[in-house]
């Protein structure tokens, strides 16, 4: 365990993966902000981190506005990386691999969903077509369509990106513009009288550090780190399983990340592809439990691929894992801002698979409250704590 430089930090980040990285890095590259910033990680390696186990993907099909415009932010930084970073020279370059997601439609509700979800993306500026099975077929003559009565797709800034590149320059800039990084873990915090505030955190190698803000990034941790300051947040890990597989006739074009009725979902990755699901039993597990049910593999994702797209059906398991959603419970949403009572507790939890995407524009958002008391970017004030504790829950159709 490492020891803090100092005694006091104006932020202290709980958590230094992805997310705990792009606050950190967007408060230093906001000009109005010039106080001290404190990242305290567990495990440097991030070898269980969500950071290390995600596949990574952009989209911009959501049935609400504002989680469009996260996205639509999150392509534009990607495309523009080097820039945003201020030029960096050695800074690379981060692709956007557009070909986009492909929502599969069994049944004449969830395609009456698909239709008002385009029309609202496309109020947003986003590319998504409504399709139907015919033309479908003509763009992607590989799918078994038996059963699909629409779908929706869009090939304009949304596919697969490597949001790890974006992930090590934050923490590397963020270093090099004075941030701490500390290999250690917050056990405890203190609050004042009132309990409006917390003051101070305690760390398991035993120092009390004074803090001006706290900002709770502990993906699927987060109820572990919010309790210490007496909160409960709806936030557990949830078990994802990823695939990555190797077909014996590949396809001839890229396969979109098709999300087909049964809850797998597929896509094209380098020279291989890669497919995940959830497990049919969908429950809370332990922070510390990987370990991989190889039945869903033979018994739910193999045979799903085979069906619905036939050159699949001799295919060779190449590498798998399984990876923790911050599963938001509530409303599957992410939790921002501060606490309804201790005023200077901020989260960025919670965001149930959508995480690697929206962390450019929670992150730069996070910075400007911190800054500035409100966003002014985007209003990001519908992912506030608030709606939980009011039970207005913020409903998004289009989560896988």
């Amino acid at each position: 365990m490492q020891a803090p430089a100092q005694s006091s930090y104006d932020v202290v980040i709980v958590g230094g993966a992805m997310y705990g990285a792009s606050v950190a890095w967007f408060l230093t590259d906001n000009p109005d902000f010039d106080g001290s910033i404190l990242v305290v990680e567990r495990d440097p390696s991030y070898e269980f981190a969500s950071t290390s186990h995600t596949n990574s993907c952009m989209r911009q099909q959501f049935s609400e506005a504002i989680n469009v415009k996260v996205s639509q932010f999150a392509a534009d930084f990607v495309k523009n990386f080097r820039n945003y970073m201020g030029g960096d020279p050695r800074v690379p370059d981060v692709a956007l691999h557009s070909y986009g997601y492909m929502y599969l439609a069994d049944n004449a509700a969830f395609a009456a969903t698909l239709r008002e979800n385009q029309k609202l993306q496309a109020a947003c500026g986003a590319g998504t077509r409504h399709m139907t099975p015919d033309e479908i077929a003509r763009e992607y003559p590989f799918y078994n369509l038996d059963g699909i009565i629409a779908g929706n797709h869009n090939r304009v800034d949304e596919g697969y990106f490597d949001g790890n590149t974006l992930f090590d320059w934050w923490k590397r800039s963020a270093k090099e513009r004075g941030v701490e990084y500390l290999t250690n873990e917050v056990i405890a915090m203190n609050r004042n009288g009132a309990g409006t505030r917390v003051e101070s955190v305690i760390l398991t190698s035993g120092e009390v550090v004074s803090c001006g803000t706290v900002v709770n990034a502990s993906g699927p941790r987060a109820v572990l780190t919010s309790r210490m300051a007496g909160i409960e947040i709806p936030v557990e890990p949830r078990k994802r399983y990823s695939f990555v597989f190797e077909a014996a006739r590949p396809l001839d074009r890229d396969l979109p990340l098709t999300i087909d009725p049964s809850g797998v979902h597929m896509r094209s990755d380098g020279t291989y592809y890669l497919a995940g699901c959830p497990p049919d039993d969908d429950r809370a597990v332990d922070y510390d439990d990987f370990v991989q049910d190889h039945s869903i593999w033979e018994d739910k994702v193999w045979p799903v691929l085979a069906a619905r797209i036939p050159q699949f059906e001799a295919i060779k398991l190449r590498n798998s894992w399984a990876g923790h959603y911050a599963y938001n419970t509530f409303d599957q949403n992410a939790i921002l801002g501060p606490h309804t009572k201790v005023g200077n507790f901020i989260f960025v939890n919670g965001f149930s698979g959508h995480g690697f995407q929206q962390s450019p524009a929670m992150g730069r958002g996070t910075a400007e409250f911190i800054t500035y008391g409100e966003y002014r970017a985007l209003d990001l004030r519908p992912f506030h704590f608030d709606r939980i504790v009011n039970g207005e829950k913020f409903v998004e159709k289009a989560v896988i």
